[in-house]
């Protein structure tokens, strides 16, 4: 059956996937049948254009044919990423240098090259063109620049052999820290459960069941050997809802440091475990690899280092700027850090620690938000239940954005029994497009949260025959790792933190399916600067620091009362607690990020440990241990989009407080300032610069003044320097 039809009316108005359907064999066939369509069509292209009218016409057929591939391959991607088995992953990795030589074939291609050209060099009738085709020509122009059209054959050879070797370096470093997660288990006895929650203890019990399985399944133990072992049996693993509960709560300080050192050392040298090839899993060789690659191409294309070529595609200038960003803001930070710091000092005396070490930082914080701020995680995660949380969020944008979501699930196929489905409406119950939920952490499911819009909203041409609606609705994936259930019979319970991941992540989400853009190529994140794009998910997250949004995303579990006062005081007030310790330690990954890819030539392993060394010196106020391998697990540079681009989220959280202050001032549940962030921010996606989007938006140049405020640096009376104006605008 076709990726694009499913049994049911819902998934055939927005061409869901039926998940019951395919299989790593079909997809794989799908994948390579799209592939050899396109090449045909390329095959078949005239060198030359006739016209620009006629080029453009050559220009939508060949995006409309690229629809097959970007949902199969999508497809594969995700459940890669979601459902990560050996069959999956050999699929996704056999077509991982097939979508690299497609990809560099495409973007080296001279006579798609020229349609695009012709198009733009045509002023009256490129002037014709609606605002965001204009955008999407541009952007491709400057993508084909950047996968060397313009280079000579011997090195455009070059530049495909580094994509293709970069494309599946990433995946092994990704895969080796899945493995590596995944293959640590620690049984537990109960003299190092003290301090441990009872929602703690009860992942660390379901983490047991599910090691016994294992034992079972890898044939360590025999069933009955397995049936012999206590009930509850108390594990602790590396996957973050599981290792959180230990280092928050754990009173054995022993047991803290070697998960600490468990969870630090994956994918390294110090790490003994293999993947199901007997391999090592030790990522140090692979990035080395892909920092010398990507400075290959870089220098390919003209430019000094890979910081250069990865900023000449987003809102920042140059690596000098950024760094000065970065430096400037640690510089307001380091202030509240030592404070935080000197807080948690004076919470370690009690515990008889001479000196904290990074095992000791979130279980000292955690006393000491009981302490100063009677506030405790466990006892406010009961007014957190999952499904009131939703409930809330949906309420939020309702307010905000006039749409509603009704989720669909008994109507449509998943990938995991867990898999929640949505649709989103307008405000006059037209059909916006649907996303899917699929929020708890489970084995073979890589870690962190993300939003995967694989479906982007499209226009079909007008002579296109497969289509049964003349626009395609946009669809996404939202993904996290939440504290799964612990009973059969209860819904989840999140921490405020896992609130603020659900709201960051649906802000993606929002970005994606609100947009008004036809052309998929800057439609809802398309085409969006990277270090702009994580403007609306970082925006999102303010409604579940204020205290009318709070109300209405909790209520106690059992009771439905909603969060007590005294709690929800607690909470507001704690919301700056540590907060300048947590943005030295994202100015110190950003910097490292950064300075890696700007060095030439490329570091080599100790290079890179040496580097970060400096920027620790630099920034961090708390020592780290120097069997610390924080590099080798860093998914977001070696194995995601943010290499030389880790300081989007600092540059972007300036944008979105700046933002979010114009609703302090008009009333946060404005809807005529919500129509206005959505008119000028969400619906138009990647079809104008960010900053002209933003501008429309504020009525002016972002400035710093209310990032430094909501972090806790300053009080609303701001020193208004230019720290960060002009490198945000």
């Amino acid at each position: 059956m076709s990726l694009n039809t499913t049994q049911n009316t819902l998934s055939t108005a927005l061409q869901l996937v039926d998940f019951e359907q395919v299989s790593p064999d079909s997809l794989q066939l799908e994948v390579r049948e799209a592939i050899a369509q396109a090449n045909q069509f390329l095959d078949n292209l005239s060198d030359t254009p006739t016209d620009a009218q006629t080029a453009l016409a050559e220009v939508c057929a060949f995006d409309h044919l690229n629809l097959a591939l970007d949902r199969s391959w999508g497809i594969v991607s995700h459940l890669n990423s979601v459902m990560s088995k050996e069959d999956i992953r050999q699929v996704h990795h056999e077509l991982l240098p097939e979508l690299s030589a497609y990809g560099t074939r495409v973007g080296q291609h001279k006579a798609l090259f020229q349609r695009y050209q012709t198009i733009k060099e045509d002023s009256a009738f490129f002037a014709t063109l609606e605002t965001a085709r204009q955008r999407a020509i541009e952007l491709a122009l400057q993508g084909f620049e950047l996968s060397g059209v313009a280079l000579e054959e011997d090195k455009q050879q070059q530049y495909a052999e580094i994509q293709s070797q970069l494309s599946t370096l990433s995946a092994t470093f990704s895969d080796n820290i899945l493995d590596a997660t995944q293959a640590f288990a620690l049984p537990l006895e109960d003299n190092q459960l003290a301090g441990i929650t009872d929602s703690g203890l009860a992942l660390l019990a379901q983490a047991g069941e599910q090691y016994k399985t294992k034992l079972v399944e890898s044939q360590q133990k025999s069933q009955s050997e397995v049936d012999a072992l206590p009930t509850p049996y108390y594990v602790a693993t590396l996957d973050i809802p599981v290792y959180l509960a230990v280092m928050t709560y754990a009173d054995d300080r022993t047991l803290r440091e070697t998960l600490y050192k468990a969870y630090v050392t994956r994918a390294s040298e110090y790490d003994s475990h293999t993947n199901s090839k007997g391999e090592s899993l030790n990522n140090a060789d692979i990035m080395q690899q892909i920092l010398a690659l990507r400075e290959q191409k870089a220098q390919l294309l003209g430019f000094t280092n890979y910081a250069q070529l990865s900023l000449s595609t987003k809102m920042a200038e140059s690596s000098e700027q950024v760094a000065s960003f970065l430096r400037n803001l640690a510089d307001k930070a380091r202030p509240s850090a030592k404070q935080d710091l000197t807080q948690l000092q004076d919470e370690a005396k009690k515990y008889d620690i001479d000196e904290i070490q990074p095992w000791d930082s979130a279980f000292l914080a955690e006393k000491v938000k009981q302490d100063k701020f009677q506030l405790s995680q466990e006892q406010i995660r009961p007014y957190f239940p999952l499904p009131k949380v939703i409930d809330g969020l949906f309420t939020i944008v309702n307010k905000l954005y006039g749409i509603r979501a009704i989720e669909h699930s008994a109507d449509v196929t998943r990938w995991h029994d867990d898999v929640r489905f949505y649709q989103l409406f307008d405000a006059d119950d037209s059909l916006i497009g649907g996303f899917y939920f699929d929020l708890y952490a489970r084995q073979g499911k890589r870690g962190g949260a993300w939003m995967s819009g694989f479906q982007s909203r499209y226009q079909y041409p007008k002579d296109s025959q497969t289509a049964d609606h003349d626009i395609r609705l946009p669809v996404c994936f939202m993904v996290g790792n939440f504290t799964p259930p612990t009973d059969a019979n209860s819904p989840s319970l999140l921490t405020h933190n896992e609130v603020l991941t659900l709201f960051h992540e649906f802000g993606h989400g929002l970005h994606h399916l609100l947009t008004q853009v036809n052309i998929s190529d800057v439609a809802g994140v398309n085409g969006v600067e990277w270090d702009a794009v994580e403007l609306p998910s970082q925006f999102m997250e303010n409604w579940a620091w204020d205290s009318e949004g709070i109300a209405l995303i909790s209520a106690h579990v059992d009771t439905g009362e909603p969060l007590p006062q005294d709690k929800l005081n607690a909470l507001l007030s704690a919301k700056n607690f540590q907060s300048g310790m947590q943005t030295l330690r994202q100015i110190e990954f950003a910097l490292f990020d950064l300075l890696i890819h700007a060095d030439s030539p490329a570091p080599n392993y100790q290079g890179i440990l040496q580097t970060l060394d400096d920027v620790r010196a630099e920034v961090a106020i708390l020592p780290t241990p120097d069997y610390n391998r924080f590099a080798n697990g860093f998914s977001h540079i070696f194995a995601g989009g943010y290499a030389a681009g880790y300081y989007s989220y600092k540059w972007a959280e300036l944008l979105s407080s700046d933002a979010f202050s114009k609703f302090e001032e008009e009333g946060i549940f404005n809807s005529q300032t919500g129509k206005a962030f959505r008119d000028h921010i969400l619906s138009v996606g990647g079809s104008q610069p960010a900053k002209v989007n933003f501008e429309a938006f504020r009525g002016r140049a972002a400035n710093i003044d209310a990032l430094l405020r909501h972090s806790g640096f300053t009080t609303s009376d701001v020193d208004s320097k230019p720290t960060a104006n002009s490198e945000a605008s």
